[in-house]
């Protein structure tokens, strides 16, 4: 066993009085932390390894601080005098983005309800900012106490060396760091009194039943308003649709005025600087985890981020000259290369399928063998009448009729945990395939609705790949 499991088994029996009775390693996504999940008679909880310790210690202290005003975060239940591991809440899985992709047809639909939930995101967004800002205490940011000209120095120089360079888009060095100190001395007009969450984005957003719960904010420090709800609105892979990015941010601003008096003409005036330089950290992070450590998953957001630049630099305008900057990114958004990233050979696949009993199991063609089958024939079954005989488990009807069945319920959330276990370490263990298959007696209805409903819950998860297939439906 690692050695931070040892240390995180240990706090928690510590805390709990008794051993944890399971610890799950969670998939790494884009930071260096390292998360478990352990079960025990004190429920679920989350164990996080961490060597950065100032990091840790200003994760901490604002946990408690925004804890105290009331925003839904992350509890603090113990840590350690190493100051490496803590335990915190278990919020689960489900983060707005997950939420955001199982609940639209493609990137230019936004559903009502999606909306809604923004809307409820971005209400507490000012009492960050603002209420909470007032008491934080600033000497604990990590690495720096305020969003300021070397900080933003540094997010345009990650985007220089670890985007344009490993990209190998030319540009002329001495002429592009002119216009980055231009850039960085007009932000700076934005002044930088409140508090910036500064990774504000649907990834750090956890949903509970419908309800938004707040996470890695450990970057934090002071900075200017339009920061955060410029990263929210153009977080590149969730692809937010201009009209309804003027809808929210015109929705942030009237939740703003309840807190602080806002200069709507001023803060307009900065705002397409941050979404600039926003998209270009984005950039340098996608390019340092993507091109320099080697991780294709991350190239896959570079052509959303390129998407959002075109908009920012077809349509907004920012009152300082910055030639060689729009240079280098007019090259960018001209090159097809970055406009799509294939699928790499190290993304896992899942493999769903429905099939009827009458004409067996589908042959795993990947050549590993294994997954899951899963006999749904003890489902309350829809062909039985008249009625659903001619549509299938796709149908409103159908999906209706089996929604009310409590045993499909149940089915499909044993069913989804075991799999979601198996997606967890394959991801970690570098597989390529997982098979699951349903199968009822006619691979109609039972099969076909419970296949569709576990694509729809590892889309809303994962980020993997998802070949649905309906053997009988195909034929």
């Amino acid at each position: 066993m690692k050695n931070e499991e040892l240390e995180i088994k240990e706090l928690y029996h510590q805390w709990a009085g008794t051993e944890a009775e399971s610890i799950t390693f969670l998939p790494v996504s884009g930071s260096y932390r390292k998360y478990y999940r352990l079960e025990g008679g004190r429920g679920s909880v989350m164990g996080v390894f961490n060597e950065d310790r100032k990091e840790n210690e200003a994760f901490i202290s604002f946990s408690q601080k925004f804890h105290r005003h009331k925003l839904p975060v992350p509890l603090i239940h113990a840590t350690d005098p190493s100051g490496q591991v803590y335990l915190l809440s278990d919020l689960g899985d489900l983060t707005l983005f997950n939420y955001l992709s199982g609940n639209r047809k493609d990137d230019r639909d936004f559903p009502e309800d999606v909306i809604r939930i923004y809307k409820k995101v971005i209400s507490f967004l000012p009492v960050f900012q603002v209420v909470a800002g007032k008491e934080l205490d600033y000497s604990k940011c990590h690495p720096r106490q305020v969003f300021d000209s070397q900080s933003m120095m540094w997010d345009l120089n990650y985007f220089k060396y670890y985007f344009l360079k490993l990209a190998k888009v030319p540009f002329d060095e001495q002429k592009l760091e002119d216009d980055f100190h231009t850039l960085v001395q007009f932000l700076l007009g934005a002044g930088s009194d409140h508090f910036m969450y500064r990774d504000f984005q649907s990834r750090n957003i956890i949903l509970i039943q419908g309800e938004p719960w707040f996470i890695d904010y450990q970057g934090g420090r002071k900075g200017p308003l339009q920061y955060d709800i410029a990263s929210l609105l153009y977080d590149a892979k969730a692809s937010v649709p201009e009209p309804v990015r003027e809808l929210l941010l015109k929705y942030y601003l009237d939740v703003l005025e309840n807190y602080y008096p806002v200069d709507r003409k001023s803060f307009h005036k900065f705002y397409s600087g941050f979404v600039l330089i926003r998209i270009l950290q984005s950039l340098g992070a996608y390019g340092f985890r993507g091109y320099y450590e080697n991780k294709p998953h991350f190239l896959k957001s570079i052509p959303f981020a390129i998407a959002n630049l075109q908009y920012l630099l077809d349509t907004k305008s920012l009152p300082v000259p910055l030639p060689m900057l729009w240079e280098a990114l007019g090259k960018i958004i001209v090159n097809p290369a970055f406009r799509s990233f294939k699928e790499t050979s190290n993304q896992l696949i899942v493999k769903i399928s429905s099939f009827s009993y009458k004409t067996g199991i589908p042959a795993d063609d990947s050549g590993n063998g294994g997954g899951f089958v899963f006999d749904c024939r003890a489902l309350p079954n829809p062909g039985r009448y008249e009625e659903y005989r001619a549509v299938t488990g796709s149908d409103p009807q159908v999906i209706e009729f089996l929604e009310k069945e409590p045993d499909v319920g149940e089915f499909l959330n044993h069913a989804c945990s075991l799999v979601d276990q198996s997606i967890r370490s394959y991801i970690e263990r570098g597989f390529t395939s997982l098979v699951v298959s349903f199968g009822c007696t006619g691979g109609q209805h039972r099969s076909v609705y419970c296949a569709g409903e576990l694509a729809k819950h590892i889309r809303s998860k994962f980020d993997v790949t998802i070949d649905l297939q309906h053997t009988e439906l195909n034929k």
